[in-house]
């Protein structure tokens, strides 16, 4: 018999895609009596819990589950949604995303094939919203000058990575590592996949394992996202320093740079042609990369758009890396 899987989903205020992931969910290819769906919610104040409840009477040959998360943060709507689960296999997805109809079954498969322990695949990003800043947002969050090389964002070859969005884990791996780290409000999942590696297993990327994903439709949201990331990104490394990617150190090293060379140009005339010079080379690499998705996708706006995005991406990723680091030196975290 084929192992019962429960995929779990946080979820907060996601009336805009929350029926794209239920319809992909219930359009899986793994026997839908094998599966069940528990979305933690951490007490939605938009539509989003109507739209379930209206699924789940649509639909009652399929096993929905909400839970209330009162603590209304990520890793504590993963922890909960687990506990209230019963599958031998976890599949972790997220609201913004719509899996392939293989995707469970996919994953199902490298598990039983022994592949890694914690298996998932790689994004599609689509525009969460239809303008041109939302979907030049989308092209950003899949370029290497937005990601470097995170693989699951870019078209990777199959094996072994550091980590992976949405990965899909046995329940007997909760029991040997522990659940989510509730004390990281993000980057929850690159602290699981670090665990995972560090407790000798493999975290493993199958390209055929793919889902659509709803990157942020406006530089404000966007700039919270990356700045949230490079905050918690900062309290994680300091657990696991050996962790660090080049992707991760260039934007911090970046502001930081800008923020040294706006200091000396105070005091010191050839600083200010540093920073100048330092602005226009990095508008222009990003104006080239800009330039040329405009041109092969055929979308002028993407010239501007696409830098817009990157640097929003690189300058609050960084300065919320600097200031959980600066803001650690005079409060005590757990």
């Amino acid at each position: 018999m084929q192992p019962f899987v429960s995929v779990i989903v946080p979820c907060y205020n996601e009336e805009k895609t929350i029926r794209h992931l239920l319809s992909a969910v219930y359009g899986q290819t793994y026997p839908r009596a094998r599966m069940e769906l528990v979305i933690a919610d951490g007490m939605s104040t938009d539509r989003t819990r109507e739209l379930i409840s209206a699924f789940q009477k649509e639909y009652p040959d399929f096993n929905v589950t909400v839970v209330n998360n009162t603590t209304k943060t990520i890793p504590a709507a993963l922890n909960q949604a687990i506990r209230e689960s019963r599958g031998e296999i976890i599949v972790r997805l997220d609201a913004h995303s719509m899996p392939i109809p293989e995707y469970v079954e996919r994953c199902v498969a490298d598990h039983q094939a022994g592949k890694g322990d914690n298996i998932g695949g790689v994004w599609e990003i689509h525009p969460g919203a239809e303008t041109w800043i939302a979907e030049s947002i989308s092209y950003a969050a899949a370029h290497p000058l937005g990601v470097g090389d995170a693989m699951y964002r870019l078209q990777a070859s199959e094996g072994a990575v550091d980590t992976v969005p949405f990965g899909s884990f046995k329940r007997s791996l909760i029991e040997k590592i522990g659940f989510f780290d509730e004390t990281l409000l993000a980057n929850e999942d690159y602290e699981f996949n670090t665990r995972v590696r560090e407790s000798g297993g493999t975290v493993w990327l199958n390209p055929a394992i793919r889902s659509v994903y709803f990157s942020r439709s406006s530089l404000s949201t966007l700039g919270a996202q990356y700045w949230r990331y490079g905050f918690w990104k900062w309290r994680m490394l300091k657990r696991y320093p050996h962790t660090l990617r080049w992707r991760q150190a260039l934007p911090p090293v970046f502001v930081l740079s800008l923020i040294g060379l706006i200091v000396l140009s105070l005091v010191l005339a050839p600083a200010l042609y540093l920073l100048l010079a330092q602005i226009f080379l990095y508008f222009f690499v990003l104006g080239l990369a800009g330039l040329r998705l405009a041109a092969r996708k055929q979308r002028p706006f993407l010239f501007l758009g696409v830098p817009l995005a990157i640097a929003s991406m690189h300058v609050t990723w960084g300065t919320g890396f600097l200031w959980s680091g600066i803001s650690s030196l005079f409060v005590k975290h757990g």
